[in-house]
């Protein structure tokens, strides 16, 4: 089994005295892409915000295993991009280097560069958000997470409103990077297409169950899971939530 990237243990969230999910427990290899999955309100996405510091756990720990360099181990793809708008495109991924690092303007310019060259968006440096299309708002927030080199990085919901075909297009451009660079990617998806096209390893999430209902390779959850839970999520048309 490979090493670990990220390890969590009886990690327990939620906001005051609710309890989301309780007792959580498990690794996410490195090298691998790796979906967190479940129902709407289920707590993908604040698994994923305690996992990378936005919100205190009521229990137990997330250890990263990263070297430490000075700066964050790991980029964040967040939902919708969360491009600033009054800011460039190439100003949005200079952000973290500038805050991170001392490097030169020049360098910084150099950087921003070969990330947007990496993602296909070697023409939007001077473009504004809003003058881009929601794919490629995505694929500018895949290359500010990219800027640091980071060596794990985090995406919550990166296909969410794309059409099919641009959807198939940003799977392909997280795989290839991921394949590439040696990147561990966690990502929070309700996607069918998307989790049986580039995921490795799953954990699904039950709200009422309060913990994780499953864990392994998707597509061998889809074809032999006994627990219908499981099953009707694996097996369900792309469309429904």
């Amino acid at each position: 089994m490979s090493e670990p990237a990220i390890e969590v243990e009886k990690l327990t969230i939620g906001w005051g005295d609710l309890v989301l999910m309780q007792d959580l427990d498990f690794t996410v290899p490195r090298g691998t892409v790796f979906a967190i999955l479940g129902g709407s309100g289920s707590g993908k996405s604040t698994l994923l915000r305690n996992m990378i510091g936005l919100e205190t756990p009521k229990g137990g720990s997330v250890r990263i295993h990263a070297e430490s360099t000075g700066v964050p181990p790991f980029g964040v793809l967040f939902q919708s991009a969360a491009l600033f708008g009054s800011m460039t495109v190439g100003e949005n991924v200079a952000l973290p280097l500038r805050q991170w690092t001392a490097l030169d303007d020049a360098s910084i310019d150099a950087i921003v560069n070969a990330k947007l060259a990496l993602v296909g968006l070697a023409d939007a440096v001077r473009l504004l958000p809003a003058e881009i299309s929601g794919g490629m708002k995505k694929r500018a927030g895949i290359a500010r997470a990219l800027a640091l080199d980071p060596t794990i990085i985090f995406l919550d919901e990166p296909s969410a409103g794309l059409d099919p075909v641009t959807s198939v297009e940003l799977d392909h451009l997280i795989r290839t990077l991921t394949d590439a660079l040696g990147v561990t990617a966690v990502l929070v998806t309700h996607e069918l297409p998307s989790i049986y096209a580039i995921v490795n390893e799953c954990i699904m999430l039950d709200r009422e169950a309060r913990g994780i209902i499953a864990r392994g390779d998707p597509r061998e959850l889809r074809e032999h899971s006994t627990d219908p839970r499981v099953a009707n999520f694996l097996n369900r048309h792309s469309d429904e939530a």
